[in-house]
């Protein structure tokens, strides 16, 4: 195996001390950097052509993807209008840095070494608490708690710095199925009506149920498109609506663009008691 061949099998970017350890002296490095085949990233990286442009910039920085790029790249839920520049990690004494870049300069909570272009998930999850608001920083912890399968207790252990980070870990509850999901319950928490989430009700699970008998679906963003997840998911309502419960489901675009509307039509079926069972809905008229 080359060089080149051996970078492919590392996602196309690598640490020159990673590239000794494998075998391949310095003059094999040189040589692949001279015939163009692999491209020097300051003094300590090699990479393809075609290797991650984000990693590349982050080796360049000589920082660590951290914050919504990491996510990205893990695939944690981040909300609409999140800044879309690179985000990097770097050290409270660095000196070099990108103007084109967000930068977090901090001490890590887990130092992987300098062989790593990735800040660890920890790390990420504390710079994304101080560049979103509660809300949505909440989403994309929970996100990243249902991505990574990260044990909640173990979380609230880490020794958090900011106040911001502290609440967040004290607030998660790794329910959510989805960001959205994440959104639409933080906004209805205030109002002191019993809420649930990821229930299984009817031989499925629903997104949350509010009081005992209130369900609400959500689509999100990339919800089911094919006519069989469509009809399932209209057989369930229906079965759902038979056995006494209501109903409700809106859409990520709602949720987010017009949530005056969906908090209206909450409201509207709680004040009827349709979140309340048959029986009590009875008891009570």
């Amino acid at each position: 195996m080359n060089v080149v061949e051996w970078l492919s099998t590392r996602g196309g970017i690598a640490h020159r001390r990673d590239a000794a350890a494998r075998g391949f002296t310095p003059d094999h490095v040189r040589a692949a950097i001279r015939a163009g085949r692999v491209q020097r990233v300051r003094a300590q990286w090699i990479a393809l052509a075609e290797a991650p442009a984000d990693l590349v910039a982050a080796a360049s920085a000589t920082a660590r993807l951290t914050c919504t790029s990491l996510a990205r790249r893990r695939g944690w839920w981040i909300p609409d209008g999140a800044t879309h520049g690179i985000h990097l990690h770097v050290g409270p004494n660095a000196h070099r840095h990108r103007q084109d870049a967000v930068l977090h300069w901090s001490a890590p909570l887990v130092d992987g070494g300098e062989r790593i272009l990735t800040a660890s998930v920890e790390d990420a999850l504390a710079h994304i608490a101080q560049c979103f608001d509660h809300e949505d920083a909440l989403a994309i912890w929970e996100s990243a708690i249902r991505v990574e399968s990260l044990d909640i207790e173990s979380l609230r252990a880490v020794r958090w710095r900011g106040a911001a980070c502290r609440a967040l870990a004290g607030t998660v509850r790794g329910l959510s199925d989805s960001g959205i999901e994440t959104v639409f319950v933080v906004r209805l928490s205030p109002w002191g009506v019993p809420i649930r989430q990821q229930v299984r009700l009817a031989g499925h699970r629903v997104d949350v149920v509010i009081g005992t008998h209130l369900v609400v679906q959500i689509d999100g963003f990339a919800h089911h498109s094919t006519s069989a997840d469509r009809s399932r998911d209209v057989a369930h309502d229906a079965e759902l609506r038979l056995r006494g419960y209501t109903v409700l489901r809106f859409t990520y675009a709602q949720i987010i663009h017009q949530w005056e509307r969906v908090e209206q039509t909450v409201a509207a079926a709680i004040a009827r008691g349709l979140h309340l069972s048959p029986h009590d809905r009875a008891r009570r008229a």
